[in-house]
């Protein structure tokens, strides 16, 4: 249900690349390269007559994933189709590893239509310019757009890890029968290219799961992802000096992420009776429990039940900062939040979440106890050092593959 700001490489586009040079405690990989290819989408929302450019999560990682490579003594390079240097993330300006943009100049849309065909040629010339214009690399990762993968695996001796975040096609309309046409190509293709890497790499259990089940030729072939969590910097986030209780919810203004949840779930935390703070919803009373299914089946026709965020940044960055989260118990947020310790994980009604609001209130002690213990949860599991061994560990494995 939330989602933080991030980065600015883009959502429709995203091959981005990195020369890496192995950690040289690896003798086995002393010398060879790594690129991460990364070459961003683009997530446009119209707004009036113009299109705005989104960053969220998925490119918060890749700069992670860059950063984290580096650490671990590999060459990193950053191969993009866009990089706004007065809207991004510092750590693309820091000179850690370089960031090379190719085909800027290319069209992102064709009339506010046609994002998709306009997303993968971008990539696609990317792709090309690394192909034609560079020497080649061990390993390049690429993330989300997997039509540049066969591309580059003309460069010889190369490996291909690709990070699928979500499959497109499941986040792209099909609601007429010229969107249907017009995506049925596209489809194929995401499924098809997406099957040529050497490892896929998704970042919850939950997204291997709809991965299979969305992919099914390439879980009949056995293709399955590993997972990769996504993760924060921990030391970016202080411990709080002073506790005020505010309730906060992140997202980028999308109907997708359910905001009317958050507002109805506040509104009627204000509008419930005392006594309601000190018990709220009791099963053992008939209209308390008929209320509750007639709110269910409200939600279930109105579309807000079940939203199954992919993973969700913002809970962590909410533990990693001492907070206690109130997420939907469906998707990612099941794996990151620990329902009754570090947070609470509720249906997505307004009704649950008010309830668990009331909670917090009813309880300040235990608001700061649970933030305590997300923040040890998100440090032990989800920092960027663990990521970084994680992710560290793969491209190793799939070189030594390759040596093989």
């Amino acid at each position: 249900m939330a989602k933080s700001l991030h980065h600015h490489f883009q959502h429709h586009c995203k091959p981005p690349h990195l020369p890496i040079s192995w950690n040289k405690s690896c003798s086995a990989l002393r010398g060879s390269r790594l690129l991460m290819s990364m070459v961003n989408r683009h997530r446009h929302v119209r707004h009036k007559n113009s299109v705005s450019d989104m960053v969220g999560g998925a490119e918060r990682l890749i700069v992670d994933a860059a950063v984290e490579l580096a650490s671990h003594g590999h060459k990193v390079h950053i191969f993009t189709a866009h990089h706004d240097k007065k809207r991004c993330f510092e750590e693309t300006l820091s000179g850690t590893f370089p960031v090379t943009v190719y085909g800027a100049f290319l069209p992102r849309h064709i009339f506010y239509r046609l994002h998709a065909v306009c997303a993968y040629l971008r990539c696609i010339f990317v792709a090309l310019c690394v192909l034609l214009m560079w020497s080649s690399f061990d390993v390049i990762v690429a993330d989300q757009v997997s039509v540049v993968i066969p591309l580059l695996k003309l460069k010889k001796k190369t490996k291909v890890v690709f990070y699928c975040h979500f499959p497109d096609l499941l986040l792209a309309q099909h609601t007429t029968v010229l969107r249907r046409i017009y995506r049925k190509p596209i489809d194929f293709v995401e499924e098809t290219t997406t099957g040529m890497a050497d490892l896929i790499l998704v970042n919850s259990k939950f997204t291997a799961s709809t991965f299979a089940n969305t992919f099914k030729r390439l879980d009949a072939r056995g293709i399955r992802p590993a997972v990769l969590y996504p993760a924060v910097n921990v030391d970016q986030f202080d411990k709080p000096h002073a506790f005020k209780l505010n309730f906060l919810s992140i997202n980028r203004f999308e109907r997708k992420k359910n905001i009317d949840l958050a507002i109805s779930a506040f509104a009627l935390l204000r509008s419930l009776e005392e006594d309601a703070l000190g018990g709220g919803y009791d099963k053992r009373l008939r209209e308390n429990v008929e209320y509750l299914e007639e709110l269910e089946n409200l939600a279930d026709r109105e579309g807000v039940s079940d939203q199954d965020e992919h993973f969700g940044i913002v809970p962590l960055e909410a533990m990693a900062a001492h907070k206690p989260v109130i997420g939907c118990n469906s998707g990612g947020p099941v794996e990151t939040i620990k329902d009754g310790v570090t947070g609470f994980l509720c249906k997505p009604i307004p009704l649950e979440f008010s309830l668990a609001m009331a909670r917090l209130i009813r309880d300040p002690e235990m608001a700061v106890s649970m933030g305590g213990e997300a923040r040890k949860h998100v440090s032990e599991s989800f920092s960027t050092r663990i990521f970084g061994q994680r992710l560290n560990r793969y491209v190793i494995d799939v070189t030594e593959k390759k040596r093989e």
